[in-house]
């Protein structure tokens, strides 16, 4: 029997054809001229870190960053992550990390997203989502303080063309990829059953923290959901023998099935900030959806079996990304020579060539609960 997800996904594959990205777009057809975004504040974990952990508390090493930078960027991807390609089509700089210290420029925006951050304090990072809340709030009144003391002329460093402008903060686009890692933890520590549970309580947390951003001036909202953890392959492969465990893709379908009602109360939480926060435009994004759909369908779209992935090893011996060992004159740990035929980079992240495959439809808007494109998030539906 077909089950309702497989019907989904079905009508999804239908319309993920592939689209390159175009820079062109000044309205939608019926005299809507695009939002005028000059800047963009993100929130999030290793989805979308662009150096931040990397800054802060270990480097992420080489073969990361191969494809599209050539060296190590501070993302945990061969090149660039959804943040990335939602910056080039708003025509925007890449977003330097908040934690960076070294060659900042802050004028179009921040980073404020580390890898391993939970929403809920605890997980596998200190900068929670509290923490990267604080440190916006921080950054706000500290940048908008020294702005107004700058000269425009100034020779040595800070220099004032460097900072965000102060009215630019209500006019920002703000984004939000956070939430598997409270998931991922909660399996590891927890039964199945108790993540399930607590997920009124991470997202009341979420709902405090854009609430705080809100009272800061911030007013359009662009919110990821998770993805499918499940389908993760440095997970998925444990389970392999578990009879009934795994769905017909290889997806480990009870996992799956909480990032699922994980979506379901985040969307009814996202439904109901608009009713409260009545000047904020909110945009919530199956991220879950075209994820799947790619896993689903990756044979067909180009890509490899969608459980291998390039860097690292957890075949016979467990290494990861960027590190190697040679066991029994066997070398675990060298990445693969074509990064762009995997959907997964190192077992938990994607490839650039799957974010950019997800970008163009999430980008349209067609995975919007508002059908609104990115240039559009700053209408009310």
């Amino acid at each position: 029997m077909v089950s309702r997800r497989e019907i989904c996904v079905v009508k999804l594959l239908l319309v993920f054809g592939f689209v390159p990205f175009s820079r062109d777009v000044v309205g939608d057809g019926n005299g809507f001229q695009n939002c005028p975004f000059s800047a963009i504040y993100n929130f999030g974990d290793s989805n979308s870190d662009t150096g931040g952990i990397s800054a802060a508390m270990w480097p992420v090493t080489a073969p990361n960053g191969e494809t599209f930078f050539g060296k190590p960027s501070g993302r945990a991807c061969d090149g660039r992550l959804i943040i990335d390609f939602i910056a080039e089509k708003l025509q925007l700089p890449y977003l330097s990390p908040y934690l960076d210290s070294i060659g900042t420029n802050f004028r179009h925006g921040a980073n404020f997203a580390t890898a391993g951050s939970c929403i809920q304090p605890g997980g596998y990072s200190p900068f929670h989502l509290g923490i990267q809340i604080s440190q916006f709030m921080q950054f706000k009144a500290r940048t908008t303080t020294l702005y107004s003391q700058l000269s425009p002329n100034r020779k040595v460093p800070p220099y004032k063309e460097s900072l965000p402008r102060p009215e630019d903060f209500s006019t920002a686009l703000y984004t939000f990829d956070i939430g598997q890692n409270d998931l991922h933890y909660g399996f590891q520590h927890s039964t199945e059953e108790q993540v399930r549970a607590s997920i009124p309580n991470i997202l009341a947390q979420f709902s405090h923290a854009v609430k705080q951003l809100y009272k800061e001036g911030a007013r359009v909202f662009w919110v990821h959901n998770t993805g499918p953890i499940g389908c993760l392959p440095n997970t998925a492969l444990y389970y392999t023998s578990k009879p009934g465990y795994l769905d017909r893709i290889g997806c480990m379908e009870p996992r799956n099935e909480i990032a699922q009602e994980f979506n379901r109360q985040l969307k009814n939480k996202v439904s109901r900030l608009r009713t409260e926060l009545l000047q904020a435009a909110f945009t919530y994004v199956d991220m879950y959806s075209v994820k799947y759909a790619l896993i689903s369908d990756a044979k067909n779209q180009g890509f490899a079996n969608p459980m291998n992935f390039c860097c690292g090893s957890f075949d016979g011996y467990h290494i990861n990304c960027g590190k190697k060992a040679t066991v029994n004159g066997t070398v675990y740990g060298n990445p693969c020579n074509h990064p762009s035929r995997h959907i997964s980079w190192d077992g938990i992240h994607y490839t650039e060539a799957a974010n950019l495959r997800v970008a163009n439809h999430i980008l349209d808007g067609s995975f919007s609960d508002t059908l609104f494109s990115i240039h559009e998030a700053c209408r009310h539906p």
